[in-house]
């Protein structure tokens, strides 16, 4: 009978020693993180390129449009101690930061709780949603300026309106998205638990809640978000040291650099605390998107 022809050594270890589509798949999951990084830094890149030709370009003055260098310059002067200044108005952009921080995380933190409390007590009682949910959609379309007056005239100029304001905005899109999770829960598994024996406590905690988790964390986001594009209306009375105290108090002496850098702090500081609270979604909810 024919013998089959040998195959070479060459061909013979590499077939034995390589499963298939090894030498492929290092390169594309390569290639993949390397397109996931390049895009942001690309995008980035191409923002300061554009940034520079408009600035060069001379069409508007350097008060309203400053190049990216002299904005690294504030960055730097307020980061340090310069010319015997301590940053900007004795306090470094990092304690500004921080000072702010604090108030969103008191602020928004007491929004946050409530508006959990209330979206359960909401999402399983009908007649309390019926009563509360028209007054958390007017609280909800209202600017944060429209009662800040108001909490001043209330409060004082101290820390308690500011708090108040970041909770005030920071309440109503817990609430909303709380109640709508809550509302939807699976009524079999509900049913199914109070078959078993459940109390309604217990129903809550076992059946409902998880099933509202990712909406509730995505209410959180959205809060924290309404909390940061309130901060500087929260810190235009009194709000020294603070980063939106420091953009309105060099927005007065038209320091376009100095209200530049600390924009860049307040969306920088976000995008953080953003990826940290979906980190925390995905510790916390590890089953979203696979139910």
């Amino acid at each position: 009978m024919p013998t089959a022809p040998a195959v070479p050594e060459v061909l013979r270890d590499t077939t034995e020693t390589e499963p298939p589509g090894v030498r492929r798949r290092a390169p594309s999951r390569l290639f993949a993180t390397s397109r996931r990084l390049a895009l942001p830094v690309g995008s980035l890149l191409l923002f300061l390129l554009g940034w520079q030709a408009v600035a060069a370009s001379g069409a508007w003055s350097e008060t309203l449009v400053p190049p990216p260098a002299k904005v690294w310059a504030a960055f730097v002067d307020v980061s340090t101690t310069h010319d015997g200044v301590r940053g900007y108005n004795g306090t470094y952009l990092v304690e500004h930061l921080g000072i702010s921080l604090r108030r969103i995380a008191f602020g928004a933190g007491i929004g946050i709780v409530l508006g959990v409390l209330f979206g359960l007590v909401m999402g399983t009682i009908g007649w309390v949603r019926s009563l509360f949910e028209p007054w958390i959609t007017f609280l909800r379309t209202l600017p944060p300026l429209a009662y800040f007056s108001l909490l001043i005239v209330w409060l004082g100029i101290n820390e308690e309106p500011k708090i108040t304001l970041l909770a005030v905005a920071a309440f109503p899109p817990v609430a909303v998205a709380t109640t709508t999770a809550v509302a939807a829960a699976p009524r079999h598994l509900q049913e199914a638990a109070r078959a078993l024996g459940a109390s309604r406590g217990e129903v809550v905690r076992d059946v409902v809640l998880p099933s509202a988790l990712p909406e509730i964390f995505t209410g959180v986001r959205l809060a924290v978000g309404v909390a940061y594009s309130s901060l500087v209306a929260a810190e235009l009375v009194n709000g020294l040291p603070g980063i939106g105290g420091m953009v309105k108090d060099a927005a007065n002496y038209n320091n376009t650099p100095v209200v530049l850098v600390g924009i860049a702090a307040i969306g920088v500081s976000g995008l953080v605390i953003d990826g940290l609270l979906l980190w925390l979604e995905r510790t916390v909810v590890p089953w979203r998107g696979h139910g």
